[in-house]
């Protein structure tokens, strides 16, 4: 039996009280919670966002969940540094 990571993301779950941050354990991994902002970070498997963003949606203490968009952004750099250099530069270079 082999280890297969789970592939996960990030909801932040806004409240209009901290009272019921316990019943968001249910829901997945609770990583942080901010008193000042009242905002709660949630992490789930990846399939399970679309459903549980709408199930998070209708609970009466929620005012709105945003779903983190890490997953989708490129996280390898390379040749970045060459693409965004002005033209002078390269012919400097040359």
């Amino acid at each position: 039996m082999a280890f297969e990571m789970q592939e996960r993301q990030s909801l932040v779950v806004y409240t209009y009280s901290l009272k019921q941050t316990r019943q968001l354990k249910r829901y997945g991994t609770v990583m942080y919670v901010s008193k000042k902002m009242r905002y709660v970070v949630l992490y789930v498997n990846r399939d399970a966002v679309p459903a549980l963003t709408e199930q998070l949606s209708h609970l009466r203490f929620v005012k709105r969940v945003v779903a983190s968009k890490r997953p989708d952004i490129r996280e390898t750099f390379n040749g970045v540094a060459e693409d965004l250099q002005t033209p002078d530069l390269k012919d400097e270079e040359e």
